[in-house]
Parts: structure tokens; C-alpha cells; sequence
């Protein structure tokens, strides 16, 4: 049996007091969708075309490090309450493209999440382990608006989505940061893309 850890946050088991939220309406440049993006299709990052307005929620400091769209296959969805990291980002959803969008490959690999960790495991390779790490990935969102927050909260394993917005970088008052991964090739500990949404809808 082998088990891998796909990708990682820092897990807080002590959430401390208050709740940070963001404002009503997060000042964003909007981000157009490139296309119509499917789910055979890999992620689109891009870099900035020009600075885009750091966002203050709370004790919080959001800043957008580039563009990021997506059509994926969710593999799973996460609701999260008592972390630090669920004063912004409430939901994580683990997301396969290409060969992980697959039913015949996801009917031989179980796919859990917890603890801001998504976690695959197999007894007979359906595709090379790198297809596995390099199609998939769990991603925490930061809902853009409440009306952002509905949608993400609504989608369930098996949906297809799209979505499109902000890979970020977060620092508190306190020193703690949470930073995005920028590539789709690392895996374990860091590799999660931390995404500012302001859209998401099932395909």
C-alpha cells in the first residue's frame, strides 16, 4: 500500500480569538477568463501585468503574486472552521486536470483530505506516480465575496468547476504568513496554491 502526501499548509491546532473576515467587497482588477477552459486542460498562471492593490482584512495583509484559472475534476472538498487559516480561507478543494480529471484513474485511488493535507493512495498504479502529483493539487480558497463564499461552499466531490483569480501571499501582524505555491511540480509540505477567487461556478 503506498501513501503519499500530495501537498500541505501549516495546521493550527489553537485558533486564536477573534475572526478576521474579508470586506464585503474585495477591490480586485478582474481577471477575464482566457478561452473556455476544460478539465484536459492545465491550470493558467500568468504574471502581473501591472501592481495590483494590496488587500487589508483585518489583521491580515493579502498580496496577489499572479493571475490563476482553472477547470478541474474536484476529487474532494473541505470544509474548515477552527484554524487560523479558516479566518480566510474556509474551504479547500482537492482539484485534478488531464489524466486526474479520469474516472477510470480516480476508480483506482482513494483520495482523502484533512488538516489542509490531500492525500492519494494506491495498490496498482492506474498512471506514473508523476501524472498523479502533477494533475492534482489541493488548493485553498479565499472567497472574494459572500457570493464567492456561497458557491465555494456548495461544491461537492465529483462537480466540475472553473474558476479564476489570485494566487497570494498573506502576512499577519503577528509575523505568521501563509504564501502560495507557484508551480504545479512540487509536492508535500508548501506545495498548495493559496487563491484569492472572485469567481467559481460548476461546469
Amino acid at each position: 500500500m503506498i501513501i503519499v502526501v500530495v501537498c500541505a499548509a501549516v495546521f493550527y491546532w489553537y485558533r486564536q480569538q477573534g475572526h478576521d473576515v474579508l470586506p464585503e467587497s474585495v477591490p480586485l482588477a478582474n481577471v477575464a477568463y482566457e478561452g473556455v477552459p476544460t478539465v484536459n486542460d492545465p491550470p493558467l498562471q500568468k504574471k502581473l501585468d501591472g501592481p495590483v492593490p494590496q488587500i487589508r482584512a483585518g489583521r491580515y495583509t493579502i498580496t496577489p503574486l499572479a493571475s490563476f484559472q482553472a477547470a478541474a475534476r474536484v476529487l474532494g472538498s473541505k470544509h474548515y472552521r477552527l484554524d487560523r487559516e479558516a479566518d480566510l480561507s474556509p474551504v479547500d478543494l482537492a482539484l485534478g486536470w488531464g489524466p486526474m480529471a479520469d474516472q477510470v484513474v480516480l476508480d483506482n485511488l482513494l483520495i482523502t483530505q484533512s488538516g489542509r493535507f490531500y492525500h492519494w493512495r494506491t495498490e496498482d498504479f492506474p498512471i506514473p506516480r508523476r501524472e498523479i502529483e502533477t494533475n492534482s493539487a489541493n488548493m485553498h480558497f479565499i472567497p472574494a465575496s459572500p457570493a464567492v463564499e456561497k458557491q465555494l461552499k456548495e461544491i461537492r466531490e465529483g462537480d466540475r468547476v472553473r474558476f479564476k483569480g489570485y494566487l497570494v501571499r498573506i502576512e499577519a501582524d503577528d509575523g505568521w504568513r501563509w504564501v502560495s505555491s507557484m508551480t504545479r511540480n512540487d509536492t508535500g509540505s508548501g506545495a498548495c496554491e493559496l487563491i484569492l477567487v472572485d469567481d467559481i461556478a460548476r461546469l
